[in-house]
Order: structure tokens, then sequence, then C-alpha cells
């Protein structure tokens, strides 16, 4: 399946800003499909093809996931430490949409694994502007691994 039909998954515990990202990605035409989660446990089951999405076929890995640090049950720094030890999710494109500011937040992720951090805009133009950037680089522009797409 190409990247272009592949799924979105937004993890994304605050209803506001996965409205917001949701409008930004429409604005911006990105087509895929997007897959909401709402906290770092449903993200995995998501990811895993288990519990409540025991039915979907794991091998169905997204073409890129958006994640946010802060999250319920399971926080997102563990979320993306535990895509990267599963060879199945270890090269799926993570760009991290939190509202921190904090430079360890910003670390951990790169440690952890994330391939972008991106601070999410207080301002709507500028959040869907920052949406179009990240939908064309690593929707459109980026070369995923071999086998990857």
């Amino acid at each position: 399946m190409s990247i272009a039909h592949r799924a979105i998954l937004l993890v994304e515990d605050n209803q506001d800003d996965e409205e917001l990202t949701l409008r930004a990605l429409s604005r911006n035409n990105i087509t895929n499909q997007v897959q909401v989660v709402r906290d770092g446990q449903e993200a995995l089951d998501w990811l895993e093809a288990t519990g409540p999405h025991a039915d979907r076929d794991p091998d169905d890995v997204p073409a890129l996931i958006l994640l946010d640090l802060k999250l319920p049950k399971i926080d997102g720094l563990e979320v993306l430490r535990r895509l990267r030890a599963n060879p199945r999710t270890a090269l799926v494109p993570v760009v991290i949409l939190t509202s921190s500011k904090e430079d360890r937040d910003r670390a951990s992720g790169y440690q952890s694994g994330a391939n972008s951090y991106v601070q999410k805009p207080v301002d709507f133009t500028q959040f869907v502007d920052a949406v179009r950037q990240l939908g064309m680089y690593w929707l459109m522009l980026n070369e995923p691994p071999p086998g990857a797409s």
C-alpha cells in the first residue's frame, strides 16, 4: 500500500487539539485516513492489534504517527520507546506534536527515537501551516526506508 493511502495515527488526549489537528489536515488536503487514539495504552493496542483493536491487521502500519507527550495511562515517551523496540513499527516516522516547551522533553523525545519534535503553535493559522509542512514533508517528500511503503 502506498504511503498516500496509509493511515495517520494521531495520539492525542485533548479533544480541542484533536479537532484542530483534524481541521488542519483537512484544510491542507491531506487525504490519508486519520485514526485517533486518546491515550498511550490505546495507541499501543492499535499499533500491536491487541485489546479493542485485535481485529486490525498489525502489518498495516501507519504512514505517520503524530504523538503527544502528556498522555493518560502510558506517556508518549514510553509509547515511542515501545514503538522503536517493535520491528514492525521501528521505522514508522514519529512526529512529537506537543505543547511542551521543555528542553528535557525535546531531548528525551529524540533520545527515544522521534523523527521530529514540533511544538504546537497557539495560533490556528500557524498550526495549519505547521501541519501543512509536516504533511508535505512526511507524506510527500520523505523517502521511507525500503519495504516501509
